[in-house]
C-alpha cells in the first residue's frame, strides 16, 4: 500500500501583494517563504503547505481563481475565530452554523474570491 500524505494545498490569486496582505496580516499564516518576486507564497501550518500563487496569465487562467478551494482549517472555537476576524474586515459568506454532526463551521473569502471554511469540533 502507497503511504499516501497531503502535504500542500495551491490557492491562485490575481495580485499576489494584496493576497500577502490577507494571508499574512489579517489571517496571521506563518510565512515560510516570501517568494513574490516569483509570484508565489509559501506557509507552513505544520503537516501541510499552503501555496498562494498568483496566475501567469489571466486570459487562460481565470478559472482558477475565485472559487471553493475545498480547504478547511481546524481551529479550537470558529465563533472567537469568525468575531476576531470580522473585527478586521475579513468578508465571509455567513454566520458560524453549527452542524448536525456536531462541529461548528464557517467560511471566509480572500480578496480573489476564494473561499476557505474553518471548523471546530467539540472534544
Amino acid at each position: 500500500m502507497i503511504p499516501w500524505t497531503l502535504s500542500a494545498v495551491r490557492l491562485f490569486v490575481t495580485d499576489i501583494e494584496k493576497a500577502k496582505q490577507f494571508y499574512c496580516d489579517q489571517l496571521e499564516m506563518p510565512l515560510k517563504q516570501d517568494g513574490r518576486s516569483d509570484g508565489f507564497l509559501l506557509f507552513d501550518l505544520g503537516t501541510i503547505s499552503v501555496v498562494v500563487e498568483a496566475i501567469a496569465n489571466p486570459n487562460q487562467e481565470a478559472d482558477l481563481v475565485g472559487r471553493f478551494v475545498g480547504i478547511t482549517f481546524n481551529v479550537p472555537d470558529v465563533q472567537s475565530l469568525y468575531d476576531s476576524l470580522r473585527a478586521k474586515g475579513i468578508e465571509f459568506m455567513g454566520t458560524p452554523q453549527l452542524q448536525p454532526w456536531g462541529g461548528t463551521t464557517v467560511s471566509i473569502l480572500d480578496p480573489d474570491k476564494n473561499a476557505i471554511s474553518f471548523v471546530s469540533v467539540p472534544k
